[in-house]
C-alpha cells in the first residue's frame, strides 16, 4: 500500500525534477545535463580538464582507495569500533580558549526545540518574531554582562570577533594596529589574516612578567587605529586594563578588550574599563566543547560605533497595531542589502548558538554566574597551591589570575605530566613548552579530582620519569 502511494523512486524523480527546473537550487547536486552545460561553457570536454593547470606529479591518475560500501548495520558497527578508540577523560584541566563548564540540562532541552533548530535567517520579521525576540534577548544579556551599549548576534568564534573588531577601527591615515603579545595564539593568527586583507600593519607589544608591557605600549601607540588586549590573557593573568584604557584614550586610539564572559561574574566589565569594543569566546555560556565547534563569538561596542558593527542586530519596534515587535535593524551594512557596502559577511545561522547562550545566562542568573566565577577562581587557587606544595612545581608568574595559571617544573617534563595523568583519566593542562603547563579549573572540577591530580604527581614520580 505504501509503495503504491508514494514509492521511493517517485521521491528521487521529484528531486531530479526540482533540480532540472530550478538550476540555482541550493543543496541539491547538479544533474549530468547541468554538468555537461557547464563544461561546454568553459570549453572543456571532461571534468579532469578543469584541473589541467595542476602539475602532473601532484595529480592522481587512479581512483581513490576507498573501501567497498557497507550495509547500514555494518557501517554503524564500524564507526562504533572507531569510537571506542577515543580517549575519554573523567577530569579536564585544560582551557586556553575552550572551557569545560557544567551545562544545565534545561539549556540543551530548550535549544533543541524544532522551532529553533530548523529556523533560518529571519529576514522576514512577520514570520520570524520568535527567533528575532530570542536574538534581541541575547543582545540585551550580552550588553548587561559586558557593560556595552550594542551587541550583534553574533560572529563565528572569539578569534573572528577580535579580528572583526579590529576591522571596525579602520580610519583613513591610521594603518597601524597594536596588539599585546599576551593574547592567545589562535586569536592573533586570525587578526593577522584580517589585517593583511585590510592593509593594516600589526605592531606587537612585549610582555613583562606575563602581562602587557604598558611602558612599551605608551611608546608605540601614537597614530594607531586601535589596541587589542585580553584579560585574562594567554598566561591566565589579569591585565591592568584601566591603565591600558587610559593610554589608549590619551592617544585617541580605540581600545578593544577581549574578555572571558564567566569571569565577569566577579570582575569589572570592559565597559567599566572604558573599552570601545568588547569581544570574546562565548563557548563557556552553555556550549559544549564539541571537538572545537561550533562556537560563538560575542562582539559588543559603545553607541558611537554601532554603525560599524558587523553581523545581525535586532531592534525593538511597534507594528501597525502598536504591539511590541522585533526587526533586523541597520541592515544597510549587512550582506544581503547593499552588499558592496557590507562591512563583513556573516551568514551562518549563528542564532542557534546565541540562543543557547541566552538560555544559559537566563538559567544561571546573575547570582548563579557570580557563584560559578567564584568557584572557578577559588578552585584554581586551590590547585595552584596544592601543585606548588608538592615541591615539584612552581608558579611562573606572580600576578593575579582567574582560573588559569602557568607552572614550571624542573623535575617533570610537560609530556611526562600529561602521560601520567592520562593513565588515570585526567586531561592535564595545556603544554606551553617542555617544562611549562597552563592549568585550567572550572566549577565542573571537584575538590576530589584536584586532590587526586596532585597525589598522582606527588607520589608517582618514579612512574612518570
Amino acid at each position: 500500500m505504501y509503495d503504491r502511494l508514494f514509492p521511493l523512486t517517485d521521491i528521487f524523480r521529484a528531486t531530479s525534477m526540482i533540480t532540472e527546473r530550478t538550476p540555482g537550487m541550493n543543496f541539491i547536486p547538479s544533474t549530468e545535463k547541468e554538468q555537461a552545460e557547464m563544461l561546454k561553457y568553459l570549453g572543456k570536454e571532461l571534468h579532469g580538464d578543469l584541473f589541467s593547470s595542476l602539475p602532473a606529479e601532484i595529480r592522481r591518475d587512479r581512483p581513490l582507495d576507498i573501501p567497498v560500501g557497507k550495509a547500514e548495520p555494518e557501517l554503524l558497527g564500524y564507526f562504533a569500533e572507531l569510537g571506542e578508540k577515543n580517549k575519554k577523560y573523567k577530569t579536564v584541566l585544560r582551557g586556553y580558549g575552550a572551557y569545560n563548564h557544567f551545562i544545565p540540562s534545561v539549556v540543551k532541552n530548550l535549544a533543541s526545540r524544532n522551532e529553533f533548530v530548523t529556523a533560518y535567517t529571519p529576514y522576514q520579521p512577520e514570520i520570524s518574531q520568535g527567533v528575532l525576540r530570542v536574538i534581541f534577548e541575547y543582545q540585551s544579556l550580552i550588553c548587561r554582562l559586558i557593560g556595552m551599549d550594542v551587541s550583534n548576534a553574533s560572529v563565528y568564534d572569539g578569534a573572528s570577533a577580535a579580528a572583526e573588531a579590529v576591522g571596525m577601527c579602520r580610519e583613513k591615515g591610521k594603518n597601524k594596529v597594536v596588539i599585546s603579545s599576551t593574547v592567545k595564539k589562535h586569536n592573533l593568527e586570525v587578526i593577522k589574516t584580517y589585517c593583511y586583507a585590510y592593509d593594516l600593519d600589526v605592531v606587537m607589544i612585549s610582555e613583562n612578567g606575563g602581562v602587557t608591557d604598558t611602558a612599551e605600549l605608551g611608546k608605540v601607540i601614537s597614530g594607531a587605529a586601535c589596541v587589542y588586549i585580553e584579560s585574562p590573557n594567554a598566561n591566565g593573568l589579569l591585565e591592568d586594563c584601566g591603565k591600558i584604557g587610559e593610554i589608549a584614550r590619551s592617544n585617541g586610539v580605540k581600545f578593544i578588550m577581549g574578555a572571558y564572559p564567566v569571569s565577569l561574574g566577579i570582575l569589572k566589565t570592559p565597559g567599566e574599563y572604558g573599552a570601545d569594543i568588547a569581544v570574546g569566546e562565548a563557548q563557556c555560556l552553555g556550549l559544549p566543547l564539541s571537538f572545537g565547534g561550533a562556537y560563538l563569538g560575542f562582539l559588543a561596542c559603545k553607541k558611537d560605533m554601532m554603525r560599524k558593527i558587523p553581523g545581525r542586530v535586532v531592534g525593538e519596534t511597534a507594528d501597525s497595531r502598536g504591539n511590541r515587535a522585533f526587526v533586523l535593524t541597520m541592515q544597510a551594512r549587512e550582506q544581503h542589502i547593499r552588499r558592496e557596502k557590507a562591512s563583513s559577511s556573516i551568514c551562518s545561522n549563528q542564532a542557534l548558538c546565541a540562543l543557547t547562550a541566552a538560555i544559559y545566562l537566563s538559567a544561571v542568573g546573575k547570582s548563579g554566574l557570580r557563584g560559578i566565577a567564584l568557584q572557578c577562581m577559588s578552585k584554581a587557587r586551590y590547585l595552584a597551591d596544592k601543585l606548588c606544595g608538592t615541591g615539584k612545581f612552581k608558579l611562573k608568574y606572580g600576578g593575579l589570575f582567574f582560573n588559569e595559571f602557568v607552572t614550571v617544573s624542573d623535575i617533570y617534563s610537560s609530556g611526562e605530566v600529561e602521560g601520567s595523568l592520562c593513565e588515570h583519566g585526567i586531561l592535564s593542562g595545556y603544554n606551553l613548552s617542555a617544562r611549562e603547563i597552563l592549568w585550567c579549573v572550572t566549577e565542573a572540577n571537584t575538590k576530589d579530582e584536584l586532590d587526586l591530580t596532585c597525589k598522582i604527581l606527588s607520589e608517582g614520580g618514579a612512574k612518570i620519569i
